[in-house]
């Protein structure tokens, strides 16, 4: 199994990013370095964090606002569970959700799982190009949304439109996508412009 271990962001403060992604406990996955590619608009992607319940989001949303974080969508109930979405003060946006309605237990800010979305033109194309480089299909609904097995990082490809949509941003967004994908199948460029690192 092609595998992600981490991901590194293109940042042009480093030192404040890497400040808020260790607030989130994300500092073994997430990597940030300097950059001045110029970006603007939504890069294209999101980074979401699947926790186990509401109170978890609501520690989360607060400790990334804490950091320097802009709200974006308020952490709320919907048909799927409890999320919120903020934009952190490097421009990723960042997910924080729950299947969960209820609480069952204390609060706390264990993240469960770390998906890397990737806002793609052709999800099918985009697809088949990800199983030629060896990675292994767990979930796929046409050409709307695909789930690859990649371990510490999942990854998922969805239309562009419809994933910035959910979020509540804008899709339009041009230069760099401000991001390099760590794990053992690159290094490539993918049809869309996202690069991926060695290891």
């Amino acid at each position: 199994m092609t595998t992600i271990e981490h991901i590194t962001l293109d940042v042009a403060d480093p030192t404040t990013a890497g400040r808020f992604y260790s607030a989130l406990g994300l500092d073994e996955r997430v990597r940030v370095r300097a950059s001045d590619a110029p970006a603007s608009g939504f890069s294209g992607f999101t980074l979401s964090l699947v926790v186990s319940q509401p109170s978890t989001v609501d520690a989360l949303v607060g400790a990334a606002l804490e950091a320097g974080a802009k709200e974006l969508k308020p952490a709320s109930k919907s048909l799927w569970g409890y999320g919120g979405t903020v934009e952190a003060p490097d421009g990723t946006v960042v997910t924080v959700a729950s299947s969960s309605k209820k609480d069952t237990g204390p609060a706390t800010r264990q993240v469960d799982e770390i998906v890397l979305q990737l806002g793609v033109d052709d999800v099918a194309a985009s697809k088949q190009f990800y199983v030629d480089h060896g990675l292994s299909v767990a979930k796929s609904f046409g050409r709307k949304y695909v789930e690859f097995e990649t371990g510490a990082v999942k990854l998922t490809l969805n239309k562009r439109k419809a994933l910035a949509k959910v979020v509540g941003v804008d899709p339009d967004g041009s230069g760099s996508h401000r991001i390099a994908v760590g794990g053992a199948a690159g290094p490539f460029i993918d049809p869309d412009g996202f690069a991926w690192e060695n290891d």
